[in-house]
């Protein structure tokens, strides 16, 4: 069959400066010609000269906008742009990015920048606008792939009936308001939106809480960890679920209004889609990932492999009826998260999916956006809708509120949980777009819908930052220091954090030299910290409990043997629980406060970020552990107890091991984290072959004394004096200095002293210090987390290879903290201070 387009007669001529012509259609086979005028009537065709595969530069006076692939290129570098700059702009006010990039999508589009002709003809031109939704249907596709891949289904398995009580009422209560709202006012709205199929599609959508949206917005907010962030993750993966069977019913109901056997068809096609991928696809990705060695990622020919799959799929669910996003989602469902697989396709795919591909989703969205064309429609035409989406709204925070009451939540919390349920993003979009293409709703309707949903989103966003902080637990009145801590009492309750396999030792021997006892043992909690990655929710492992852990990670299993060995060597004098957080690695530090608050811990051990290695010819070299400089700041910000951060230098790893006599120094120059450092310094000192020398720095004619803390120094000093005074292996040493130049000679002295080979310092990090005694040194800081003696005696300018210990004590609610956070005052209240010095007298 030969088709012929005949050129008809224009109204006017056209000899390229009109890009109209009508045509008419015919079909030719054999000599038999037939006239298919009746069956595809004339219409007016507009047409435009084809865009140059290639263009030459403005030397030659030539358009290069001409060329579609350096326009291609100029719309990339517009939209990314774009969208970074406006995201810039809203950070201060606690915006998501979902928000930002809606909003640069807008900005390009007909409602604002597209209002100008020449800026539309030039950037997104007719025959150009094609390959940008193209495009922005791949950022989808993959989008949905990748949250596919992070979801986590065992956090179905474990809730609990209050979640999942929860879950229910919070999507079946809003839902039934909107559809009693919807079908009241059936009769003002457009014949499709009308239909029962449509109605059922909108009352559903909006009322589920979605995962991916959730999830996003929650680990920008850094609420991943926190107990209503796991609350708000449990309820929305059941909520998907339950939303899944009832988008498919409604989706079958809408397939089936022209043809009834549509519906049959495509339930079968869902079936047979679902099975393959389960059956097939997912047994052999397990197997990739059983094939993979111990702690190595998955070949690149596998990971290529899948993301190729990801097109395929999103072709065949179309092919299907099923969508090209589901396609791909249920692909990603299917790959096991985390470790190897998981992880790998995440880290080598998420930063060109989410920065350079989702753009042009937003801008596909925003050149649908029309703002003009509500104006032109009138309000009679979408006051239904509008109507249905504040009903939403308010149905949802009303019934996740009552719901949260109902199961006795702080009303807080249930304000707070409200608002994370309202949270709505890029999936609702990609079904508004799906709704579009459906006939459902026209660009009226969709640019009213897009709207609502940035516009909630930004309001609930802030609200929620505003009103949960996760942080606000660990600030406790009850004092958990060593300090206060008598030796009489039965046991020192210890929190390990360990970051890699590197650290453990140096942790374990400074364990050891701790001195844990019969009469003073310790119960540790072991807390292997592990970056989530390649899945979405964090989780907490007690190994005491999980009787099958999961081999995908295996160091865990590893580090949990050399800590076992180590119990077993100490007998009843060490006692452990081990655990392991993968969590993101921002929220780590909330990790480590829950558990020590929980197990009221009096005190947290952190390694430090950067790890000095003895090389060869008596050199050290610094090795960093990217991303733990973060997370030590926080918990020294936030820890509700005591906390110890340790500069291993590779000395430390030997201490337990030599039955010699070893030499600690404390450097005590005043405030609660040195008395802290000397309290802990005195545990140290009841074992056998432990050497302790004590210098107390002291201002010249005691100037800048804060008379308060000087008292409580005496008191601490007074009592391990006296304590100590026959212990021979015990010195104390005063230095009057008159600046910091004077404190950092003494200190150098004390080093080069080559009777005293010091093989660990202590000391305390910087609240109550006598600002005299560091004056002229704040330049000189580099980590912040160590305070400015330990920051100094750590670097490598100081020619030590003894570690340090650098000893934070518990600061109290409503009291300083850490003044590199910018939250808490320096220094204890005066009331506090009191407290503390009569505690001291009494010792």
């Amino acid at each position: 069959m030969v088709r012929k387009f005949p050129l008809s007669h224009a109204p006017t001529p056209w000899d390229g400066s009109s890009n109209r012509f009508q045509a008419s259609v015919k079909a030719q086979a054999g000599n038999v010609t037939i006239d298919l005028n009746n069956v595809y009537p004339s219409t007016t065709i507009s047409c435009g000269k084809a865009r140059e595969a290639g263009s030459l530069s403005l030397l030659y006076g030539e358009n290069p906008l001409k060329s579609s692939f350096t326009l291609l290129l100029l719309e990339f570098a517009l939209i990314i742009v774009l969208t970074r700059i406006i995201r810039v702009l809203l950070k201060p006010l606690k915006q998501p990015r979902i928000v930002s990039e809606v909003i640069g999508g807008i900005f390009i589009g007909p409602s604002i920048l597209g209002r100008s002709e020449k800026f539309t003809s030039v950037m997104f031109p007719k025959n150009s606008k094609f390959i940008v939704r193209n495009i922005g249907l791949i950022g989808f596709t993959y989008y949905f792939f990748l949250s596919g891949v992070k979801m986590d289904l065992s956090l179905v398995k474990r809730t609990n009936k209050k979640q999942l009580y929860m879950a229910f009422a919070g999507v079946l209560l809003p839902f039934i308001v909107i559809s009693i709202v919807a079908f009241s006012l059936r009769k003002s709205m457009d014949k499709e939106l009308a239909r029962i199929s449509s109605l059922g599609f909108i009352s559903s959508g909006l009322a589920l809480p979605l995962f991916p949206v959730i999830h996003a917005i929650l680990k920008e907010l850094n609420l991943l960890s926190s107990e209503i962030g796991r609350l708000a993750l449990s309820i929305s993966v059941i909520s998907d679920a339950i939303g899944g069977c009832i988008i498919v019913l409604f989706e079958a109901a809408k397939q089936g209004e022209g043809n009834h056997l549509a519906v049959l068809w495509y339930l079968i096609s869902v079936v047979v889609f679902v099975a393959f991928i389960v059956f097939v696809i997912r047994r052999s990705l397990l197997r990739v990932a059983e094939t993979t060695p111990e702690g190595q990622p998955v070949d690149q020919a596998y990971v290529v492999s899948i993301l190729l799959g990801v097109l395929v799929m999103g072709c065949l669910g179309d092919i299907s009826g099923i969508t090209i996003v589901n396609g791909a989602f249920w692909l990603g469902f299917a790959i096991p998260d985390g470790p190897p697989l998981g992880s790998t396709i995440v880290e080598r795919s998420e930063m060109v999916i989410v920065d350079v591909l989702m753009p042009f989703s937003f801008a596909m969205v925003g050149l649908s956006v029309d703002v003009n064309a509500m104006s032109s429609v009138g309000w009679s035409s979408l006051s239904p809708l509008f109507a249905i989406i504040a009903t939403a709204y308010v149905a949802k925070l009303l019934g996740t509120l009552i719901t949260s009451a109902f199961f006795e939540l702080p009303l807080r919390d249930g304000v707070t949980l409200s608002f994370m349920m309202i949270l709505k993003g890029q999936v609702e979009i990609v079904v508004l777009l799906h709704w579009m293409d459906k006939k459902i709703m026209a660009i009226p309707g969709f640019t009213m819908m897009v709207i609502s949903i940035t516009t909630m989103t930004a309001i609930a966003t802030p609200l929620i930052s505003i009103l949960y902080d996760p942080t606000r637990p660990y600030m406790v009145h009850k004092r958990r220091t060593i300090q206060h801590t008598p030796l009489e009492e039965a046991e020192l309750r210890i929190v390990l954090c360990i970051y890699d396999e590197d650290s453990i030792a140096a942790l374990i021997n400074l364990l050891e030299i701790s001195n844990p006892t019969l009469s003073t043992p310790f119960v540790i909690f072991s807390l292997h910290l592990v970056d989530l990655v390649g899945r979405a929710c964090p989780v907490l492992m007690d190994h005491e409990k999980q009787e099958e852990q999961d081999s995908k990670y295996a160091v865990c299993h590893t580090i949990h043997n050399v800590l076992k060995q180590y119990q077993e060597t100490k007998g009843e004098c060490v006692r452990l629980h081990p655990f392991t957080a993968i969590v993101p690695n921002k929220t780590m530090y909330q990790d480590i406060c829950d558990l020590a608050l929980v197990k009221k811990a009096t005190l947290i051990i952190l390694p430090f970020h950067k790890e000095c290695l003895d090389t060869l010819g008596g050199q050290l070299t610094e090795i960093v552990r990217h991303g733990v400089r973060s997370v030590n700041s926080n918990v020294l910000a936030h820890a509700p107890c005591s906390v110890g951060v340790l500069v291993d230098k590779g000395h430390v790893n030997q201490l337990a091991l030599r039955n010699t006599e070893l030499h600690f120094a404390v450097l005590f120059l005043g405030g609660a984290d040195s008395r802290e450092a000397l309290c802990y310094a005195d545990r140290m000192a009841g074992k056998f072959n432990v050497s302790l020398t004590v210098i107390r720095f002291l201002s010249h004619n005691s100037e800048g004394d804060d008379e308060m803390e000087k008292k409580l120094d005496d008191g601490v000093v007074t009592w391990f004096w006296m304590k100590n005074e026959r212990n021979e292996r015990v010195n104390y040493k005063e230095v009057v200095v008159r600046n910091g130049e004077e404190t950092i000679s003494a200190i150098q002295s004390m080093n080069d002293d080559n009777e005293n080979n010091y093989d660990l310092w202590i000391v305390g990090r910087k609240q109550g210090i006598n600002p005299v005694l560091l004056s002229g040194l704040s330049c000189w800081s580099e980590n912040g987390e160590l305070g400015i003696i330990g920051d100094y005696i750590s670097s490598l300018d100081f020619c030590c290879t003894a570690s340090v210990l650098v000893v934070q004590q518990q600061t109290l609610r409503g009291q300083g903290s850490d003044s590199t956070s910018g939250r808490f005052a320096c220094n204890p209240s005066p009331t506090q201070k009191v407290k503390d010095l009569l505690i001291s007298w009494c010792w």
